[in-house]
C-alpha cells in the first residue's frame, strides 16, 4: 500500500520506519530529515500555502491512507481537506484535535461529563480578575497558555515561578498575547504518559511511559520539549501501581466517549499526561498525537503492522490485538549546545551501521546525511536502548555515544538505577 506521512521530526522517523516494514512511504516533510527522506519513495516540502499540492501529490501516487503527525499541523485544516478530497486519514480533524490545541476545551469536556482526574481550574481574560484571583487564593498554581507551546509554555509556582508576583506577571503576559490564560491548582506527584490508538469509539493503550522535560540532570532547569523518556518491560513503570495505571486508561476512554457524545469524534492517537497524587490520578493535559519523545519508545516496541492499525482507526474497526515487544526502553535526546536557553547550531558525525537489536537511532530536527547532520536550535538525535531492564537500556545508550562525535548536550541520568530507585522510594 502507499502511505502518506506528514511531518519529519523524531517521532515521524519512528512512524516512517514502521510503515516501510511492509508498505511504501510517501512523505510531506517539515525539515529535510535524512532518515525520512531515505525511507520515502517520493517526498515534498510542507507549507500551509501548498495544500492543493499535497492533494495532487496524494492523487498522483495513489495514496491509500494518510497520517498527519505534528501537533501544529493538526491545528490546521489539512486533515479536513484530505478527507474532503476522499483521502483516508488516521488522524483527528482540527475540531477533534482541540482536545490538545485548546486546554480550555479539554477542561470543558472533563467538567461537563464529570470525568475523574480533573484539576481545579480557572480561565481568566483580564488583569483585574487575575489580580483578584491571586489575592483571594493562597495556594500554588500552574500558569498555562490555552494553546500549543511545544511543552515549554507552562510555568508552576514553586518551580519556575518563585512567588505570587511572578505568577501574576507571567499570567498577565499570556493574557496580553493570547487574550486568556488558564490557571490550574498545582498538583504534586509522579507524572506519566499513556498513549492510545482511537477509532472514535474505543481505545487500545500502548505501554506506559515517562518523559523528562527539565533541561538539566536531577530534573532542574527550564522545561523543554523533552530530554528523554523510559518504558518498562511489563508495560507499566516500577513506581506506579496497577490501579493508578488502570484509572488513567479509563479516563482516556471516558474522554473519547464524551467527545463522541459532543459529535466531535476523535480518530487517531490520543495521549494523556497524568500525575499520580495522594488524591488519585490527575490529568495534566491531553494530546492528539504521538508524544515526543515517548512515542518513539512505544513505536520502537510496536510489533503489529502500523498500517493495519491506521486502516482500522479510519474505518472505526480498531481491534484489541495490538502487540508490543515485552522489553524496556530508554531514550535520550542529543541536543545542540545551549538548547532550551540559547541554542547554537552545530554539526554531528554519526558512524555508519550502528543500529542493533538493542539500539536504535532516530533523526529529529536535523538536515544532511545519515552519517553527518546539521542541527537546528531544537532536538537532534533520539538514541534508544532496548533491554530487559530500564537500567540496562540506559547503559546501552551511553555505550553507543562513542559512535557520535561533535559538540552536543545530553542528560545522562535518564533511566539510571539511581534515578529510578529514588522514584520508587518516594
Amino acid at each position: 500500500m502507499n502511505i502518506l506521512l506528514i511531518g519529519s521530526g523524531g517521532r515521524e522517523d519512528a512512524v516512517a520506519r514502521k510503515i516501510v516494514e511492509k508498505d511504501n512511504l510517501y512523505s510531506v516533510i517539515t525539515n529535510e530529515n535524512p532518515s525520512v527522506i531515505n525511507l520515502s519513495q517520493r517526498y515534498m516540502k510542507y507549507s500551509e500555502e501548498n495544500y492543493n499540492e499535497i492533494i495532487k501529490f496524494s492523487n498522483e501516487y495513489k495514496i491509500d491512507i494518510a497520517f498527519v503527525s505534528p501537533d501544529e499541523i493538526l491545528n490546521t485544516e489539512l486533515v479536513n481537506i484530505l478527507r474532503e478530497n476522499h483521502i483516508p486519514v488516521a488522524s483527528p480533524t482540527k475540531n477533534a484535535a482541540m482536545i490538545e490545541t485548546s486546554k480550555e476545551y479539554m477542561r470543558y469536556i472533563m467538567d461537563k461529563y464529570r470525568i475523574r482526574g480533573n484539576i481545579e481550574n480557572e480561565v481568566i481574560d483580564n488583569y483585574d480578575d487575575l489580580k483578584k484571583f491571586f489575592n483571594d487564593n493562597d495556594r500554588e498554581y500552574a500558569i498555562k497558555p490555552l494553546g500549543l507551546t511545544g511543552g515549554k509554555g507552562v510555568k508552576v509556582m514553586g518551580l519556575q515561578l518563585k512567588n505570587k508576583n511572578e505568577a501574576i506577571e507571567y499570567a498577565g503576559e499570556i493574557i496580553n498575547r493570547d487574550k486568556k490564560v488558564l490557571i490550574e491548582r498545582r498538583e504534586t506527584g509522579e507524572e506519566f504518559s499513556i498513549q492510545a490508538f482511537s477509532d472514535g469509539k474505543r481505545i487500545v493503550c500502548m505501554p506506559v511511559a515517562q518523559d523528562y522535560k527539565r533541561l538539566y540532570e536531577g530534573d532542574y532547569g527550564p522545561n523543554t520539549g523533552g530530554m528523554g523518556s523510559i518504558t518498562d518491560k511489563n508495560f507499566s513503570l516500577p513506581f506506579l501501581n496497577d490501579k493508578t495505571v488502570e484509572d488513567a486508561k479509563n479516563i482516556l476512554n471516558e474522554i473519547i466517549i464524551s467527545m463522541r457524545k459532543e459529535d466531535n469524534e476523535f480518530k487517531g492517537i490520543i495521549y494523556g499526561q497524568f500525575m499520580a497524587t495522594e488524591n488519585g490520578v490527575k490529568v495534566i493535559e491531553i494530546n492528539s498525537r504521538f508524544a515526543d519523545p515517548e512515542g518513539i519508545n512505544v513505536l520502537t516496541l510496536l510489533k503489529s503492522n502500523i498500517v493495519d492499525i491506521f486502516l482500522d482507526i479510519y474505518s472505526g474497526t480498531l481491534k484489541d490485538n495490538i502487540k508490543f515487544d515485552n522489553r524496556a526502553t530508554v531514550l535520550k535526546y542529543v541536543v545542540p549546545p545551549g538548547y532550551g536557553v540559547k541554542p547554537v547550531e552545530t554539526e554531528l558525525v554519526i558512524k555508519d551501521n550502528i543500529e542493533t537489536n538493542s539500539f536504535k537511532l532516530y533523526y529529529s530536527s536535523v538536515s544532511g546525511e545519515l552519517t553527518g547532520v546539521k542541527t537546528t536550535g531544537s532536538r537532534a538525535l533520539a538514541l534508544v536502548g532496548i533491554a530487559d531492564s530500564i537500567y540496562e537500556a540506559s547503559d546501552i545508550v551511553e555505550y553507543n555515544l562513542k559512535n557520535i562525535t561533535g559538540n552536543y548536550y545530553m542528560r545522562h541520568d535518564i533511566g539510571t538505577r539511581d534515578m529510578v530507585e529514588k522514584k520508587i522510594k518516594l
